[in-house]
């Protein structure tokens, strides 16, 4: 099959879920292409990404921005598109109907890379479906599918359902990735027919597949970890705010909070932590590749996630993939992916007292760790392989496409 994948940056640290598809894909031997608005300029980069050379693949969708430019273009993108697909390309200069867009020439300059033969395009959260939607309205052939997400559904929350009424209507699929995204897609007026469920995954093989059963040395520190991009959604400083009161109640605990990730909210957790203290105890170690994020998992002894919003998140089936007990909140479906007092314990969210004191049951028992860690593992490995999902994934567009 040839398939487009469509996502707002790329590559992005955060988004290995899409980068496991695309690689899962082309192990498949099915032709991937991807499209985005922008390169994200990481300084850091998943191997993955130079292992299959996706950059060579990869378009990034630029429109010039002042109009004498694209005039002066005109003639070699239309000598490129005209003989392709030469009905779109009519369709995109529509005055009457996109005015504007379509007078700007800046419509018919984001849609001539896709003015080829495509079987799939695959969009990675709502926003970028409604422009897989309007690609559908140019006369793009292409089954349609919408894998929604976080934000996305939260953009729906706030703005109600009508944003996505136009991808609702010419989206061939719609991938709700948890319980929570489906009930929250079916509030949105989406037809359940074109609902099909389908989570993210991780790549388990990345993982070692035996308990290290982990021990602690007399007057080593506790390793607590966190994953996450610094953003409001994480809940981060309530996850800084407990591990300071554990150590007001329990001051002989040594811990280490290793934060992995980057933001906008760096300086102002770094601010929180001097504040309070912590500099010795939170350690942030900015973004990390997927190899250097299991290592810091591997060598961990507890996970933390202290969200306020989210929908599935991966990073718990990561922590989970390395044998870890886990502190989440009850947001989103965090509940899916972790199984509240069997692979660790779920905390009410914006609730420090309540982290706290489910950080403190696990500090206390080492001894439950190698049996919680055990149980997650197992989880994750029944759900989550995204092995296992990419054979769905492609059984999914086999059945759009027949």
């Amino acid at each position: 099959m040839k398939i487009a994948f469509i996502t707002s940056e790329f590559p992005k640290l955060s988004e290995t879920f899409i980068l496991n598809q695309i690689t899962g894909l082309l192990d498949r031997g099915h032709s991937v292409e991807i499209f985005a608005n922008r390169h994200s300029n990481e300084k850091t980069v998943h191997n993955d990404v130079k292992k299959y050379n996706l950059l060579d693949h990869t378009y990034y969708i630029e429109v010039p921005s002042k109009f004498s430019q694209r005039l002066f273009g005109l003639p070699g993108l239309l000598a490129t598109t005209k003989k392709k697909c030469p009905a779109t390309l009519l369709r995109s200069l529509n005055i009457f109907k996109y005015k504007r867009l379509a007078l700007s020439l800046k419509l018919l300059y984001k849609s001539a890379p896709f003015m080829r033969d495509l079987d799939i395009i695959h969009c990675h959260f709502g926003p970028n479906g409604n422009w897989g939607a309007i690609l559908k309205e140019l006369g793009v052939k292409a089954k349609l599918v919408t894998t929604f997400h976080g934000y996305d559904i939260r953009m729906g929350l706030e703005k109600g359902g009508q944003i996505y009424r136009n991808l609702f209507e010419r989206g061939d699929c719609f991938i709700a990735i948890s319980d929570y995204n489906y009930s929250n897609l079916v509030k949105f007026g989406l037809d359940k027919e074109k609902i099909v469920n389908l989570p993210v995954g991780i790549d388990i093989g990345r993982f070692p597949d035996q308990n290290p059963h982990k021990t602690l040395t007399p007057g080593s520190p506790i390793k607590i970890a966190t994953v996450a991009r610094l953003v409001e959604e994480k809940g981060l400083h309530y996850g800084i705010l407990a591990i300071h009161e554990v150590l007001q109640q329990a001051p002989e605990l040594k811990i280490k909070y290793f934060l992995v990730g980057e933001g906008p909210l760096k300086d102002e957790l770094t601010t929180l932590v001097e504040k309070l203290q912590l500099g010795k105890t939170v350690i942030f170690l900015g973004s990390l590749n997927q190899d250097d994020v299991v290592n810091t998992l591997m060598q961990s002894h507890i996970f933390l996630l202290p969200s306020v919003a989210e929908a599935l998140p991966v990073c718990l089936m990561e922590a989970q993939a390395a044998f870890l007990p886990v502190v989440a909140t009850d947001v989103g479906s965090v509940d899916q992916v972790v199984v509240d007092g069997e692979a660790g314990f779920i905390a009410r969210s914006e609730n420090t007292e309540d982290m706290a004191a489910k950080l403190k049951t696990l500090l206390k028992h080492p001894e439950k760790w190698s049996e919680m860690g055990q149980s997650g593992r197992k989880h994750v490995e029944n759900y989550y392989d995204i092995d296992k999902l990419n054979d769905k994934l492609v059984q999914i567009y086999h059945a759009l496409l027949s």
